[in-house]
């Protein structure tokens, strides 16, 4: 703590009488300044104790004098007698107590060094005290950053460091963490403050508090907001700049860990999509204890590739991913979890905009493959009668559906699909798509080959190739049916 005028005075070896200003004596002291001029101001920084003996001084110049020290900020003054004047000036000490500013009577047997050396043990113990606080801050910060309690932890103990308030925005001026929890009574406060601050410090006063708005790193482009009553001390500072660059590697390392988590759990839904479901699984209960709990449900979502990487980004940052896997895969995004969250995912989806969704319920983690594309042809119907959601049981029709023993199913699926696949796999055509799509469309040509992206000819040649390839014919209702069922369960 600085040095200030009342504790020089207090010391009875300097033998100091106080003689004007005494309610201004709680001055701290910045440093000690002998001089005999006249208009010593040119010298001057302000804060200073000015040392004269009034060589040049009498009871004419003593008023502008004074006057002339007030305006240089001096801290007061201690003026020696016994040498150039027996007393301290009457103008002198009259001018001192109109202005208020303090004035101190130093006696011939005290030599100004003597002043000097006090002054100048004050100003080292107090540097070598913000020196020791701003070790010990930064320590315990970075013990803090480094612990279990992360960003909210810095926030927290910086607040307690500089006896304060602390708040964390992300880039969106949204609050991420607070200081005490009061602390969030203040931010409507720095709103506007928020929107000037590009980079660097902005200092502002808000109430009967002082407050410092730092940016983080470019990066994540956080600010930071410390409120004190009064200035911060070089040691707060020092501190507060610490935990900037603390909050920033902490904030980007999070970010690269979401990034991580968000390719994961990508790379999970592909794995299922992959069949690879005792891999996935494993992955699952190894980062995050397990699969969401049943009953699951799979979601796909079609539209534009703007909105479906809005969706994608949304559920990455939001809440509910902590219990849903989601990728963005192809034209659509599929979304896997507990059939618990499928209202969370829907209501994201709608606030984008502009996104079709296709659900399927009640999901067996062993047919995943075929589910993601059973939800993504039930997305795709959605789209094509302008309506946000389709249910794939009511697409296709349940309850035939689970008339059919699902071993038996899958046998007529591949003995019906087969041949189809093997030709599309050699890579002459793509007869499952286009049959699906010709049969969704009800056999119109037109919109069919519209939907695929080809001409009606096209997809007459490709029609005529699944007549060949399955031996069938497609103008038999029956055998339409047939196709249409093994579709849905293949």
């Amino acid at each position: 703590m600085a040095l200030t005028l009342r504790d020089l005075a207090a010391e009875r070896s300097l033998g100091l009488r106080v003689l004007a200003g005494e309610a201004a004596l709680d001055r701290p002291i910045g440093w000690v300044h002998p001089t005999e001029l006249i208009d010593p101001q040119a010298f001057l920084e302000g804060g200073e104790l000015l040392l004269t003996t009034g060589l040049a001084l009498d009871e004419r110049t003593s008023p502008a004098y004074v006057r002339g020290l007030v305006d240089a900020g001096v801290a007061g003054v201690g003026f020696g007698v016994g040498l150039s004047h027996g007393q301290v000036p009457r103008a002198l000490v009259g001018t001192a107590a109109e202005v208020g500013l303090p004035l101190l009577e130093v006696p011939k047997r005290t030599p100004f060094i003597a002043i000097t050396r006090a002054v100048s043990r004050a100003v080292a113990a107090d540097e070598y005290a913000a020196l020791v606080r701003t070790g010990r801050g930064q320590q315990e910060l970075t013990r803090t950053a480094v612990g279990k309690s992360g960003v909210g932890g810095v926030v927290r103990k910086l607040a307690r460091l500089v006896d304060g308030w602390v708040v964390l925005f992300d880039a969106s001026g949204t609050v991420t963490e607070a200081a005490p929890a009061s602390a969030r009574g203040h931010v409507e406060g720095l709103r506007g403050e928020l929107e000037h601050l590009r980079a660097g410090t902005r200092l502002t006063v808000l109430g009967e508090y002082e407050v410092a708005l730092q940016t983080l790193d470019t990066r994540t482009r956080g600010v930071l907001a410390v409120g004190t009553e009064g200035p911060l001390d070089t040691a707060g500072q020092h501190i507060v700049n610490t935990a900037v660059s603390l909050l920033s590697l902490a904030l980007e390392q999070n970010r690269a860990q979401s990034a991580a988590l968000r390719d994961l759990r990508t790379g999970l839904v592909e794995l299922l999509a992959q069949r690879q479901n005792a891999l996935a699984l494993g992955v699952m209960t190894t980062v995050w204890g397990g699969a969401p709990e049943p009953p699951w449900s799979v979601l796909a979502f079609v539209g534009p590739l703007a909105a479906r990487r809005a969706l994608h980004d949304t559920l990455d940052a939001d809440t509910v991913a902590e219990d849903v896997f989601f990728a963005h895969s192809g034209s659509a995004v599929l979304v896997f979890g507990a059939a618990r969250q499928e209202d969370q995912v829907l209501a994201a989806a709608a606030r984008i905009g502009g996104l079709h969704g296709g659900l399927v319920e009640k999901v067996s983690l062993v047919d995943f493959a075929t589910v993601a594309e059973q939800a993504t042809h039930a997305a795709s119907s959605a789209q094509e009668q302008r309506v946000p959601l389709v249910r794939y049981a009511e697409h296709v029709g349940a309850g035939l559906l689970e008339l059919v023993e699902p071993g038996v199913a899958q046998a007529f699926a591949a003995r019906a699909l087969t041949p189809l696949r093997r030709h599309d796999e050699t890579g002459r055509g793509d007869l499952v798509e286009s049959l699906r799509c010709w049969l969704e469309h009800h056999g119109h040509w037109d919109n069919a080959a519209t939907r695929l992206g080809v001409h009606r000819h096209t997809l007459r040649n490709r029609m005529r190739k699944v007549e060949e390839l399955t031996g069938r014919s497609l103008d038999s209702p029956g055998v339409r049916a047939e196709l249409w069922l093994a579709l849905q369960l293949g």
